[in-house]
């Protein structure tokens, strides 16, 4: 199933910050909490928490609840969505470059010829 462009939309707006995409790939290792997630960057706690929000209104983490902490965790079927809508766009450019790769050939080849 394909993903609506609205989740693809806040997937990828979620994804172009830097910080929030540093987030994701510390996600990848294990559910943490906020303070730790904040740990590596020169921000304070709610400010890594509005980077999770965005994230996770972009459905690429979930937010559970234990004693007084929210630990966050990757929530990897949103990527997988984006993954699969770009491999359509990568599988049309190989063929291009398959297609330029052709064509040049035959130019070469035709130059050798005369």
């Amino acid at each position: 199933m394909s993903p609506t462009p609205d989740a693809l939309s806040a997937t990828f707006a979620a994804l172009a910050d830097p910080t929030r995409r540093a987030i994701l790939a510390r996600l990848a290792r294990g559910e943490t909490s906020v303070g730790e997630l904040a740990r590596p960057f020169a921000m304070s706690g709610p400010a890594v928490t509005k980077h999770l929000k965005v994230l996770e209104r972009a459905g690429l983490i979930s937010r559970g609840r234990t004693a007084q902490q929210r630990p966050a965790k990757l929530e990897p079927e949103a990527l997988k969505a984006a993954s699969e809508w770009l491999e359509a766009y990568r599988r049309f450019w190989e063929e291009k470059f398959d297609d330029l790769e052709a064509y040049l050939k035959r130019l070469q080849e035709e130059g050798e010829k005369k």
